[in-house]
C-alpha cells in the first residue's frame, strides 16, 4: 500500500495516445546541458543584472563629458555686458554709463564643452568593491543552483526507474496470476474447487490491471518532470531509463562535519565581505574628495558662428562636514545587516549540520530496510513455491495460493521502494556533504 501512496505524490495523468520513447541514462543527464532550466536561467540573469549594475561604478574613474549649444536673449545690464565680453566685442563706447544702464537687446549663441574628472573618491572605491563581491556571491549561488537542479534530476530519474520497475513487477505478477488462473479454471471444470475460488482469482487479475494503469500514468508524470527540469517539450514523448533501479551500498564518511567550502556556505560568508566594504564606504564619505573640472566655450551674437572662445580648468578638494547624519545612519544599517547575516550563517550552518546527521541516519535506516526487504522477498518467494507445489498436489486451498502470490508481489514492490529510498537519501547526502 505504501508504494502506491508514494506514487500519489507524483499525481495522475491520463493517456489516450501513443508516446515516443526516448532512452536516457544517468550519464546522459549529467552531460546534458542544464542551460535551459528556468531556475538556472533565473540565477544567471541575477548575476548578469549585478554585473550590469557594476558598470555604473566606472563613473568613479571615467570622465563625465557634456556638450551644449545655448541661445539667450537679454537686455539685462549685467548679462548684456557679459555677453559682449564673452563675444570679444567690447569697445570704449560700451563704457558709456547710459549704455551700461540701458543696453540694447543682445543675443548670445554659446557652444560649451564641459568635463568632470574624478581623481580620488574613496567611498566610491569601497562601493565598487562591495559590488564586485555581490557579483561573486551571485555566481556562487548560480553554481549551487546547478548542483541542486542536478540533484533534482537524479531524484526524478530514480523515480522514473522505480515506476518502470513497479510496472515490470506488476506485469510479472499478472502473468503469474494468469498461469494460476488456468490451473484453477481446470480444477473448477473438473469440480475440484468452488466458484468463489475462480472469482477471487478474477478479482486479483482485475486488481493488477488497475495497478498497471495507475503506474503507467505515473511513468508519464515522472517523465514529464524530467522534461520540465530540462525545459524541453514533453508532448508525445516519454523518457525510459537505460539502467534499472539497483542497490549499491556505500560506506559513509565517519566525519560528518559540514563542508565549509560548500557553495551555499561560501555565498553566505562572502556576503559578509560586501557589508564590510559598505561600512567602510559610509565612513569614507567624511574624507575629502578630489575632482578636476574644465570647460571650453564658443560665443557669438549670430547663429552657427564661433568667433570668440575661452576655457576654464580647475580642481576641487571637497569635504562633507555634516550631512544630517545620513552616512551615520547608513553605517548603522549596514552593521545591523552584517550582524543579522552572521546570525543567519550560524543558524543555517547548525541546520545544515543537523540535516547532514539526519540524512546519514536515514541512509542507515534505509540500508537496514533494504536488507530486511531482501530477506522478506526471498522468504515470500520460497513460501509461494511451497504453496504452489502443495496446491498442485491438492494439499492447499486456492485462497492460500492467492495470498502467497499477493504477498510475494507486495514484497517485490517493498524491496524496490526500499532501494529507491536508499538511493535518493544517498543522493541528498552527497548534495549536503
Amino acid at each position: 500500500m505504501r508504494i502506491f501512496i508514494l506514487l500519489l505524490m507524483v499525481g495522475f495523468w491520463s493517456v489516450g495516445y501513443s508516446q515516443d520513447t526516448i532512452q536516457i541514462s544517468m550519464e546522459d543527464l549529467k552531460q546534458k546541458s542544464l542551460e535551459g532550466n528556468l531556475a538556472i536561467k533565473s540565477a544567471k540573469n541575477e548575476t548578469k543584472l549585478a554585473e550590469a549594475e557594476m558598470l555604473a561604478s566606472r563613473a568613479m574613474y571615467l570622465p563625465n563629458i557634456l556638450a551644449s549649444y545655448t541661445f539667450m536673449n537679454t537686455n539685462s545690464p549685467l548679462n548684456a555686458f557679459a555677453f559682449k565680453l564673452n563675444q570679444e566685442r567690447i569697445a570704449m563706447t560700451d563704457f558709456n554709463p547710459d549704455l551700461l544702464n540701458n543696453p540694447k537687446v543682445i543675443s548670445d549663441f554659446a557652444t560649451k564643452f564641459e568635463i568632470q574628472q574624478p581623481i580620488f573618491n574613496l567611498d566610491a572605491i569601497y562601493m565598487k568593491k562591495a559590488g564586485n563581491v555581490k557579483s561573486e556571491v551571485l555566481k556562487i549561488k548560480e553554481q549551487r543552483t546547478k548542483e541542486y537542479i542536478q540533484l533534482e534530476l537524479n531524484k526524478a530519474y530514480m523515480m522514473l526507474q522505480l515506476t518502470y520497475k513497479i510496472q515490470s513487477t506488476l506485469i510479472e505478477a499478472k502473468n503469474t496470476a494468469l498461469a494460476n488462473k488456468k490451473v484453477i479454471d481446470n480444477y473448477y471444470a473438473n469440480g475440484m474447487i468452488q466458484k468463489p475460488d475462480v472469482l477471487y482469482m478474477d478479482l486479483r487479475i482485475n486488481e493488477i490491471d488497475n495497478q498497471i494503469q495507475f503506474v503507467n500514468s505515473n511513468i508519464l508524470n515522472a517523465s514529464d518532470y524530467l522534461f520540465l527540469l530540462l525545459n524541453e517539450d514533453a508532448n508525445d514523448k516519454v523518457f525510459k531509463p537505460t539502467e534499472e533501479l539497483e542497490y549499491n551500498s556505500l560506506e559513509l564518511d565517519a566525519d560528518l562535519r559540514l563542508n565549509r567550502y560548500r557553495k551555499d556556505i561560501q555565498a553566505y560568508e562572502k556576503s559578509l565581505e560586501a557589508f564590510d566594504y559598505l561600512v567602510k564606504s559610509t565612513r569614507a564619505k567624511y574624507l575629502p574628495r578630489l575632482n578636476a573640472f574644465g570647460s571650453f566655450e564658443f560665443h557669438d551674437h549670430k547663429f552657427a558662428r564661433f568667433r570668440a572662445n575661452n576655457y576654464l580648468v580647475g580642481a576641487q578638494l571637497q569635504w562633507q562636514i555634516f550631512d544630517g547624519l545620513k552616512a551615520k545612519s547608513e553605517q548603522v544599517a549596514y552593521k545591523a545587516n552584517q550582524i543579522k547575516i552572521k546570525s543567519e550563517i550560524e543558524q543555517y550552518t547548525q541546520q545544515s549540520e543537523l540535516e547532514l546527521k539526519k540524512i546519514s541516519r536515514q541512509i542507515e535506516d534505509a540500508e537496514y530496510k533494504v536488507k530486511f526487504a531482501v530477506s522478506a522477498l526471498e522468504q515470500s518467494k520460497e513460501a509461494y513455491r511451497i504453496r504452489k507445489d502443495r496446491y498442485e498436489q491438492g494439499l492447499e486451498k486456492s485462497s492460500d495460493l492467492l495470498n502467497a502470490e499477493i504477498m510475494m508481489s507486495q514484497k517485490h514492490l517493498e524491496y524496490y521502494q526500499a532501494v529507491f529510498e536508499y538511493n535518493t537519501a544517498l543522493a541528498y547526502y552527497n548534495f549536503l556533504k
